[in-house]
């Protein structure tokens, strides 16, 4: 068995090297000349150490897909990802996902101390549509908060803090929101992922929800991803209708989910996108760094949240 993992261990980092050997040897030039530093096409599957993106589909939902940053300076890869959310950069997008941030919108200047990122933008920043404003918000904040090491955000335009947004901004903002409020008692805010499926290839949609629900947001998570294959027209699950959470715990940074074996596929196996839509799901709602699954008990994976990011 060791020596199982050991070959494997050795088979991805061989292929991880080959796969950026070849991207980057391939000229991927701009209309000046320029050779493009990143490329969004290349999913975490591959296990390419790659970095966070969200970007927005045709639904005007923000899709979480991936960027390759060439800079470990966390200045430098604000800038990075904030070229690239802005309409009309070089980067080359895949099919159907589109930049957010205005056109000719630059940064004046950007600062990273004590795990917080300021950043100026010039004033065509606010040439947006107010109804697709709190998405481009929600983007660069979960762009930058996603690199790791970054608690918070604060973002200014000619040096003047963002109007509605002038307290630090971080992930508690909640990204494509749903409100589903009958009542102001026992409001819970439970982020769920879903998987999007554009020209073949799938992408994790984070959607955050405003209900009234008082229970542990665990079970939450669970109900809503089995209540239907379909959430929406664009947006879905592939956990079985009939899969059932028996028990769970939260323990030394270990949640613990144990379901029925409805978890399974037709080859008794857990579906990567079940997996992920689960670990996405807990990480973004607990402080835990570890989603241990189980069937009737017995443990059958585990996912860390280094594997997730």
């Amino acid at each position: 068995m060791l020596k199982k993992r050991a070959l494997r261990k050795i088979f991805i980092t061989t292929l991880t090297a080959f796969i950026l050997l070849v991207l980057y040897s391939i000229p991927n030039m701009n209309k000046d000349g320029e050779v493009l530093k990143t490329n969004l096409e290349i999913e975490y599957i591959t296990g390419i150490g790659t970095d966070n993106i969200y970007l927005l589909d045709e639904n005007n939902y923000l899709v979480k897909t991936k960027i390759l940053l060439d800079t470990t300076k966390k200045e430098e890869q604000v800038k990075l990802l904030v070229k690239n959310l802005t309409k009309n950069s070089n980067s080359k997008f895949p099919e159907g996902l589109s930049a957010i941030i205005p056109e000719n919108t630059k940064i004046l200047d950007v600062n990273y101390d004590e795990k917080y990122v300021s950043i100026n933008f010039n004033n065509k920043f606010l040439k947006i549509d107010d109804d697709i404003k709190e998405r481009m918000i929600e983007a660069i904040v979960y762009s930058i908060i996603d690199l790791g090491g970054v608690e918070g955000v604060i973002i200014s335009v000619n040096d003047e803090v963002l109007e509605g947004y002038e307290k630090v901004l971080d992930k508690s903002i909640g990204i494509n929101k749903k409100y589903n409020i009958k009542r102001r008692e026992n409001i819970n805010k439970v982020v769920v992922y879903y998987l999007e499926e554009i020209n073949n290839n799938r992408y994790y949609v984070p959607v955050t929800k405003y209900i009234n629900d008082d229970r542990d947001k665990v079970k939450i998570i669970v109900d809503e991803l089995t209540s239907s294959y379909i959430y929406e027209p664009n947006l879905m699950s592939f956990l079985n209708s009939n899969a059932k959470l028996l028990d769970y715990k939260e323990q030394e940074n270990i949640m613990t989910l144990n379901f029925n074996n409805a978890i399974f596929d037709s080859n008794s196996k857990v579906e990567e996108e079940v997996k992920y839509t689960l670990a996405y799901s807990i990480f973004d709602n607990y402080d835990v760094n570890q989603v241990l699954l189980q069937v009737d008990g017995k443990n059958i994976d585990t996912i860390g949240l280094n594997d997730v990011k």
